[in-house]
Parts: structure tokens; C-alpha cells; sequence
């Protein structure tokens, strides 16, 4: 089975700031859009941000001024600033390719934004 291995998560206070990381098998990392994808308690998984196999990224809008997303080929691993952190941040986040694979998804690493 395919593992993306997420990491990075952890609590912090709102307006505070996290950086994850997802390192990718090599083959996946060079062939594939690579995105985040967040999951919040009860609602669906949904997408945040995407980095192309060329390095163009694209930020969920209402995020776009506070998170970022970025790469490093030479770790086969993206990343993801998240600023200005706020409560309804919290969730379980993911990294998978985009479109995502079923098959790919890992454990997550969760992000709590609580004072």
C-alpha cells in the first residue's frame, strides 16, 4: 500500500502558526499534483491547497492570505504554513495526490486551534 506520511500537526492558540509536512514515495512525488486536504469533526473531507508537479500552487479561497503551500524535491516532501490560525482550523489534515486517490490516504496529522 501507498504511503504519504503526514506530520507536523499539534495544538496551538488561535492566531498562531504550524507548518505540516507530507513526505511522498518518490515515484508519486515526481508524477503527481500533491494537495492537502483537511477533515473537520462531522463534515467531509475537503480540499485546501495543491502543488503541481511544476511547482505552481493554488490555495483554497478565504485561505489564500494564510496558508502556503511549498515543496522540497530533494525530501520528496510538501508542506503547508498555516498563519493566523483560527478556531474552525481544527481538523485532521491530509496530503494526497490531486485528484486524490483513494488508496493513498494516510493517518493524518490533527491540528487543534483552541485558547
Amino acid at each position: 500500500q501507498v504511503q504519504l506520511v503526514e506530520s507536523g500537526g499539534g495544538v496551538v492558540r488561535p492566531g498562531g502558526s504550524l507548518t505540516l509536512s507530507c513526505t511522498a514515495p518518490r515515484d508519486i512525488f515526481r508524477s503527481y499534483a500533491l494537495g492537502w486536504y483537511r477533515q473537520s469533526s462531522g463534515n467531509h473531507r475537503e480540499w485546501v491547497a495543491t502543488i503541481t508537479t511544476s511547482g505552481i500552487t493554488n490555495i483554497q479561497n478565504l485561505r489564500e492570505d494564510r496558508f502556503a503551500i511549498s515543496r522540497d524535491i530533494s525530501k520528496n516532501t510538501i508542506y503547508l504554513q498555516m498563519d493566523s490560525l483560527r478556531p474552525e482550523d481544527t481538523a485532521l489534515y491530509f496530503c494526497n495526490t490531486v485528484p486524490f486517490r483513494a488508496d493513498y490516504w494516510g493517518q493524518g496529522t490533527q491540528v487543534t486551534v483552541s485558547s
